[in-house]
């Protein structure tokens, strides 16, 4: 009988995964190890070999780390529900005009359901993942006993905000092993236990099902005809004047500045998407600042609710750094942001996200952006 329970782990193939297994083998867990294959790269026409979590290199170096320790490992299927539920999503966004986050909807709406029906199955009380971030349960006030994600103490590699949208139950079964370490102390652990192909093994941060980093193309690919269906929209001005033609609005993002196809002699940033009419609205860079947001289908994490205006610093993108704003509850389901001094880029369907000090107050999906 192990000395803490049993736990399912989610391992990916990659270092920090692979870490957050051993880890809990070492503390005296029963782990169950388990590879989600959330996506079939070969049957999709790209043009780059098949890499990152859904490989069989992948899966078969996360099968390794289990045997050598001597814990079982499972490949679940998943690419049936991550396909309905991710990827249709992502292609719909793009046609209504709006930047997805696929990365965020699978983990809170594809994994970590998946995992924690199969840690049912296998008896195991928790599950964990290799994510840098924290989960501490609150104490005291109408926070009184909930969990709340906090950021990870490595600022670089802090994985909170795409963790915004995992449940209170969901949070109360996971444990982060990574939390308070450095990604250095992780590859100086790996290297400590001989697992010098995981030091080596380079990491990627594209889209899992598009690992060639090219979403045109995977649009052309996935919806006939698309192309031949947008082309010929024009790209317009801030103040209305026809500039030239674009290949079709899916294929642009709101502060895109590179790979537009149009020459002016001098920077110019994608500020709007106009799906209805087919265009793309161009300006300079102090076009792309705006005073606020609308943020929709949310989840709190700190709160059950805003009862009050609460001042936070909001992210509008994994790697911004975050911005003071003023948040307010307008709904149930919907949050209107004021930041203290203006944001460039923010792309309607990405997500923001709210945070009191580390702790992650909540989240949600851009709706709209505004000036005052």
């Amino acid at each position: 009988m192990s000395k803490h329970g049993r736990i399912l782990v989610a391992m990916s193939g990659g270092i920090d995964s692979s870490l957050a297994a051993v880890m809990l083998h070492e503390e005296g867990y029963e782990v169950i190890g388990m590879t989600m294959k959330t996506w079939d790269y070969a049957g999709s026409g790209g043009s780059k070999k098949e890499t990152g979590c859904c490989s069989l290199d992948s899966i078969n170096d996360a099968r390794n780390i289990a045997v050598q320790l001597g814990f079982p490992h499972y490949i679940l299927d998943i690419r049936e529900e991550f396909g309905d539920y991710v990827i249709d999503h992502f292609t719909g966004e793009y046609l209504e005009g709006r930047t997805p986050n696929p990365c965020v909807l699978c983990n809170t709406h594809i994994k970590w359901d998946a995992l924690l029906r199969r840690a049912d199955r296998l008896d195991c009380e928790s599950i964990a993942t290799g994510h840098y971030a924290n989960i501490r349960q609150l104490e005291g006030g109408k926070s009184d006993g909930r969990y709340v994600i906090s950021k990870g103490i490595d600022a670089w590699k802090d994985q909170s905000y795409v963790l915004w949208g995992v449940s209170q139950e969901s949070l109360s079964r996971t444990k982060l092993p990574l939390g308070y370490l450095h990604k250095s102390e992780i590859r100086e652990m790996a290297k400590e236990r001989g697992f010098i192909d995981l030091v080596n093994k380079s990491e990627s941060y594209e889209i899992c099902f598009v690992p060639d980093n090219d979403y045109r193309g995977f649009l052309k690919r996935r919806i006939p005809g698309l192309e031949a269906e947008v082309a010929g929209g024009n790209f317009v001005h801030q103040d209305g004047t026809v500039l030239g033609q674009h290949e079709g609005y899916p294929f642009y993002t709101v502060g895109q500045r590179k790979g537009l196809g149009i020459a002016l002699g001098r920077p110019v940033f994608v500020t709007e998407i106009r799906k209805d009419t087919n265009e793309v609205v161009l300006g300079d860079l102090p076009d792309l600042y705006r005073d606020g947001m609308v943020v929709g289908k949310l989840n709190l994490q700190k709160y059950p609710n805003l009862d009050n205006p609460l001042e936070t610093v909001t992210k509008v993108r994994y790697k911004h750094e975050g911005t003071p704003a003023t948040v307010a509850q307008e709904a149930p389901d919907r949050i209107r942001v004021n930041f203290h001094d203006g944001v460039n880029g923010i792309a309607p369907g990405q997500a923001a996200v709210f945070y009191e000090g580390d702790d992650v107050i909540g989240g949600g999906w851009i709706m709209k952006s505004f000036r005052q």
